[in-house]
């Protein structure tokens, strides 16, 4: 995984690689660690592969699981390519897993 530091901005994170195509484990771990890693005030835009489907199948409900009411996931897109782009908004202090 390559997000290593606190983002004090805006930014995304790629989860439509080929690598999470076929782990969507990983995928939710990462995603999770982007969220993670995103300071209150800002958001994680999480573009994610289309081998799994719309994010509300799986992504909403482990960031719920995960971060309560301090997350606010919302769709934004479908991409070109089939991939799928979820803003994550941190609105609350969240626990930072190192």
């Amino acid at each position: 995984m390559d997000t290593e530091s606190v983002h004090d901005g805006s930014w995304s994170k790629n989860l439509e690689t080929e690598t999470y195509a076929d782990d969507e484990e990983r995928l939710l771990e990462d995603a999770v660690a982007a969220v993670a890693a995103t300071r209150p005030g800002h958001h994680v835009n999480l573009v994610t592969h289309s081998a799994h489907g719309h994010p509300r199948q799986y992504l909403y409900e482990e960031l719920t699981a995960v971060f309560g009411d301090a997350v606010d996931a919302e769709y934004v897109e479908q991409c070109g390519c089939g991939g799928h782009v979820t803003r994550v908004a941190v609105e609350g202090e969240i626990d930072r897993r190192e």
